[in-house]
């Protein structure tokens, strides 16, 4: 592996690690409402939540774009703040990747939170736990399981982001060249030797996290029948 793909695996772990956690942030208040909201807000919230499942990354790295323009309002903000454009940079490819991985991260967990029996967390209520206690120390161990899943999938799924990342980030090196703009690099100049290392290591980490998922959801349901 060449220097600049060593370059281009960093960054994009760099990506997935910082998007993860935003996601975590974001993600977990916005499905812990999901699941419990009654609001007709919710019917609106959710399959936007669940967009880019269907949407062409192409399509929404092409208005993410847009929005990112320094013509447009949050572009305009950001470069304002920063001094520096939101298209084409490593802060633009982490927003979109929080944007496209959202429901990768929020529906697993929702699924979790939706499993709660409500008994319980009246039953906590009724002792004397405040909203925040019922989360912490009730929901959240009873969805470890629900968390795991979510936080596996949304790295995974910002680690093969194509599309988007090419549409909103462009292929600079050191900054937006992540692996699979690298990958397709090497295949446009028929280098396929560097295309195999590179593919066959996302092949690789791809099924050895699958692998690792199927283990801890089998080894629970064990715990769970016993």
């Amino acid at each position: 592996m060449t220097d600049p793909d060593l370059l281009s695996l960093w960054i994009t772990i760099k990506l997935a690690g910082i998007t993860t956690l935003c996601l975590i942030l974001i993600g977990t208040p916005l499905a812990w409402w999901l699941s419990r909201s009654k609001s007709m807000l919710r019917n609106l919230v959710e399959p936007l939540v669940a967009l880019p499942i269907v949407l062409p990354p192409t399509v929404v790295g092409f208005y993410l774009l847009i929005a990112f323009s320094p013509n447009s309002l949050p572009g305009e903000l950001w470069q304002s703040a920063t001094g520096s454009q939101l298209a084409f940079s490593f802060a633009g490819l982490v927003v979109g990747s929080i944007i496209y991985s959202l429901p990768f991260y929020v529906q697993p967990l929702h699924i979790a939170f939706s499993s709660l029996q409500q008994e319980l967390m009246e039953a906590a209520s009724t002792l004397g736990a405040g909203p925040w206690d019922r989360f912490f120390n009730l929901a959240v161990p009873l969805s470890r399981r629900g968390f795991v899943i979510a936080i596996c999938l949304a790295f995974a799924h910002t680690v093969g982001e194509f599309g988007i990342v090419l549409m909103i980030g462009g292929n600079i090196p050191d900054e937006t060249r992540v692996l699979s703009i690298a990958l397709f690099d090497h295949v446009e100049a028929l280098d396929y030797d560097r295309a195999h290392l590179l593919a066959g290591g996302l092949l690789v980490f791809s099924f050895i996290l699958l692998l690792i998922l199927y283990a801890v959801d089998r080894h629970w349901q064990q715990q769970r029948r016993v």
